[in-house]
C-alpha cells in the first residue's frame, strides 16, 4: 500500500491525526524509504551508475586488460575490490546510505571471477584448450564447465558479503552467477565439452534450474521478515530460467501446449498471491502465446474465434469485478486454507 503526503494531509483535515503527527508519520516513512528502491531520481542514478561500473567490469571487459598477465590482472582485481569494500563500509555505517553501498558491494563481488580467472593464469591452471580464445571476457559470453570454480568463488563471496551487509543487491550477482552456473554444470554432467545452446538437454536443464531457484526465492520470501526485498533477483532469474525453457521446448502435441497454458495460468495465480509481478508477466506472455497459436493453428480461418475469445476476456474482467467487491471475505476464507508461514507472507505482502 502506497501512502502518500495528501492521505496524511486527509487524515489530518478528518481529525484522525493531529498536524504534528501527520508531520512526524511523514518524517518516519521518508527516512524509512532511503533504503527502498523506488523510481525517485536519486535512485536512477544510484542504479544506472552501478549498472554502467559492473558492466565495465564484467560484459564489456576488453582484451586490453589481458596484457597485464594472470597475475597483474588478480591484483588489480583484488585492489578494486579492496577498495570498493572499504566504501560500502563508508556508505553504509557513516552515511546510512544502503543502496549506494549495496551497488559497489556488489561491484566488489562481481571482480571475484576477474581474481580467480587472474590466479588460475598466473598458476599455469588456465589450459590452451579453453573456451573459445580463452579470455576472460568469454565469461559471458559462452557457456563451458571450465568456468565452474570461478563460479563457485563467486557464489561464496556473495554469500559472504550478504551476510556481512545484509544488502538486498548482492542477491544479484548470486542469481546471474547461479544461472551460469546451470549453464554451464551441464556439458560436465553430460561429459561433454560442449551441448549445443538449443539442445533439448540445455532446455530441460534450465527448465530444473529455473523451479529449483523459484524454490529458493519463495523460501527466503517466507523466511524473511524484513522490509528489504531479497527474493526479488531470485524471483526474476528463476522464471527467466524456467519460462524461457519451457517456452522454447519444440511440441505438436496439443496437449501439452494445454499443459504450457496451465502452467502459465499458476504462474499469474502465483504471482498475484505472492504480489510478485515479474511471475504474473510471463505468465500473461505464455498465455499470450498460447492463444497466439490456437489463432494461427486450431481456429486458422474460424470467425466465431474472436467472439468467442472476447466473450472469455469479457467474462475474465467480470470475475475481477466480483473478486474486488468480495476481496476481504474471499482472501480470509482461502488464508484458513494456508500454513501460517505462507498466510503471513501473503498478508505481509498485500500490505506493501
Amino acid at each position: 500500500m502506497h501512502i502518500t503526503r495528501a492521505n496524511l494531509d486527509d487524515a489530518v483535515k478528518q481529525g484522525l491525526l493531529s498536524a504534528e503527527q501527520g508531520q512526524a508519520l511523514w518524517a518516519f516513512w521518508q527516512q524509512q524509504q532511503q533504503a527502498t528502491p523506488s523510481f525517485k531520481p536519486a535512485h536512477i542514478l544510484y542504479y544506472l551508475g552501478g549498472l554502467i561500473a559492473i558492466g565495465a567490469m564484467s560484459l564489456f571487459m576488453t582484451l586490453g586488460w589481458e596484457q597485464f598477465g594472470g597475475t597483474g590482472l588478480m591484483l588489480i582485481a583484488l585492489a578494486y575490490g579492496a577498495v570498493l569494500v572499504g566504501l560500502t563500509e563508508v556508505l553504509l555505517r557513516k552515511r546510512q546510505l544502503a543502496i549506494p553501498a549495496g551497488i559497489t558491494a556488489t561491484l566488489a563481488v562481481v571482480l571475484v571471477p576477474l581474481a580467480v580467472y587472474g590466479a588460475q593464469n598466473a598458476l599455469g591452471l588456465w589450459p590452451d584448450d579453453g573456451p573459445q580464445d580463452g579470455s576472460y571476457r568469454d565469461y559471458h559470453r559462452f557457456i563451458d564447465w571450465r568456468w565452474l570454480l570461478m563460479e563457485l568463488a563467486t557464489l561464496a563471496a556473495g554469500a559472504v558479503a550478504l551476510w556481512r551487509y545484509r544488502l538486498p543487491f548482492l542477491v544479484m550477482p548470486i542469481a546471474v552467477t547461479l544461472w551460469y552456473l546451470s549453464m554451464d554444470f551441464t556439458p560436465f554432467v553430460l561429459g561433454t565439452d560442449h551441448v549445443e545452446v538449443f539442445s533439448d538437454a540445455r532446455k530441460w536443464v534450465s527448465v530444473g534450474f529455473g523451479l529449483l531457484m523459484l524454490g529458493l526465492a519463495f523460501w527466503v520470501d517466507v523466511r524473511s521478515k524484513s522490509s528489504r526485498d531479497f527474493a526479488f533477483w531470485l524471483y526474476l532469474f528463476g522464471v527467466l530460467a524456467f519460462w524461457g525453457g519451457l517456452s522454447s521446448l519444440h511440441s505438436d502435441s496439443a496437449w501439452s501446449k494445454l499443459v504450457y497454458l496451465c502452467i502459465n495460468l499458476a504462474l499469474i495465480a502465483k504471482g498475484a498471491m505472492l504480489s510478485r509481478r515479474v511471475l504474473a508477466v510471463f505468465g500473461a506472455l505464455g498465455v499470450a502465446g498460447y492463444l497466439g497459436y490456437l489463432s494461427h493453428d486450431v481456429f486458422k480461418d474460424s470467425l466465431l474465434f474472436p467472439v468467442a475469445l472476447s466473450a472469455i476476456g469479457l467474462g475474465v474482467v467480470a470475475a475481477g469485478i466480483g473478486w474486488q467487491r468480495h476481496e476481504d471475505a474471499l482472501g480470509n476464507v482461502l488464508r484458513r486454507w494456508m500454513p501460517t508461514p505462507l498466510r503471513e507472507l501473503v498478508e505481509r505482502r498485500a500490505g506493501q
